[in-house]
């Protein structure tokens, strides 16, 4: 038997460290308690300069980009709205709340949708993606973390991707049970196409559609819905990491660092819960209160009402209060 599903069997039996948590989502989303990070210092930071390069590089671009939007077309402003929000969803609906946390069930054709949208964000295939996700709330805030908040606002917002993996988070890595992830046709399939898919999807397709469809011009088209877009995305889904685990109310578990935060909520259409998500890893709409500031938690409802998806968990209101009484810093407010 192994690690994972050794502390899957005991948190069936007994209730977990975060207390509420059902049987059916005592998994590798589940914080671990047990670990201990290692005595000694800490292993040396090791710089991917290719990694800074790359980042710099496109934040230039970005900024250019910020530059050429007053002679950019109305259309083009829309269609990258459009491109930033598919981006999102592929991020938000897809690698997270359904590939991470298996928070609800989707179709084929659903599947697929957020796979290509997936790419188009480019933030690592579906399942890498999932893979660090779950590590990330397992060992949260630890060396095991890959993007520990405790290390600084920098690091977990953009740090964590300059540099080497600190070595606790490849190990905690290889032992999560990922069979789910392994037997998606679709997860592994992105998987294997996915720089081609990263180049069509991202790039290719933004920069082309304006182009082709009302005559913007392609420097236009490629630094707008092209890069400028693909790094707000990139921006807004680190917040996550960063802004929301320092600055907000903790109205659910005044002991962790994850928060409650209003801008992240609103730039990562609907993930700035935080609070409530690492409290309640397994809700599928991240949050108490639905639609509110919660484009994901629309559009995955969206996709149930037309038969694309189903199975939507959700935390019992009683189980919530509960919580809200045993451990929250007294800043909750209904509605």
């Amino acid at each position: 038997m192994t690690e994972a599903e050794t502390l899957e069997k005991k948190k069936q039996q007994h209730k977990s460290s975060n207390g509420d948590l059902p049987p059916e989502a005592a998994r590798d989303d589940a914080f671990d308690n047990t670990y201990k990070e290692k005595d000694g210092p800490k292993p040396p930071r090791i710089i991917v300069w290719r990694n800074v390069i790359l980042m710099t590089l496109l934040h230039i671009g970005a900024l250019y980009g910020v530059y050429l939007i007053p002679s950019a077309s109305a259309a083009t402003l829309l269609w990258s709205v459009v491109c930033f929000v598919i981006s999102g969803l592929g991020i938000t609906a897809g690698a997270h709340r359904l590939w991470s946390h298996r928070s609800y069930k989707a179709s084929l054709p659903l599947r697929i949708f957020l796979s290509v949208a997936n790419s188009m964000a480019f933030q690592n295939d579906i399942f890498e993606w999932a893979r660090d996700h779950r590590v990330h709330h397992k060992y949260s805030e630890t060396d095991a973390d890959p993007h520990n908040a405790v290390r600084g606002f920098f690091f977990a917002h953009i740090g964590w991707l300059l540099v080497r993996k600190h070595p606790d988070v490849i190990e905690k890595g290889r032992k999560l049970e990922l069979k789910d992830l392994l037997n998606d046709k679709v997860v592994m399939f992105q998987r294997k196409y996915y720089k081609l898919s990263v180049l069509i999807m991202c790039f290719f397709i933004p920069t082309i559609v304006p182009w082709y469809l009302w005559g913007e011009s392609l420097w236009v088209a490629y630094f707008l819905p092209g890069l400028l877009r693909y790094t707000l995305v990139l921006n807004a889904s680190w917040l996550v990491n960063s802004a929301a685990h320092m600055w907000g109310n903790r109205p659910y578990d005044k002991h962790i660092n994850p928060r409650e935060n209003k801008f992240v909520t609103f730039s990562a259409i609907g993930e700035g819960f935080h609070n409530y998500h690492h409290t309640f890893p397994y809700d599928y709409a991240t949050s108490e209160y639905g639609w509110k500031l919660n484009l994901t938690t629309c559009f995955i409802d969206l996709m149930c009402f037309l038969g694309l998806a189903k199975d939507c968990k959700r935390v019992p209101h009683e189980l919530v209060l509960a919580r809200i009484q045993r451990t929250g810093d007294g800043s909750h407010r209904s509605g």
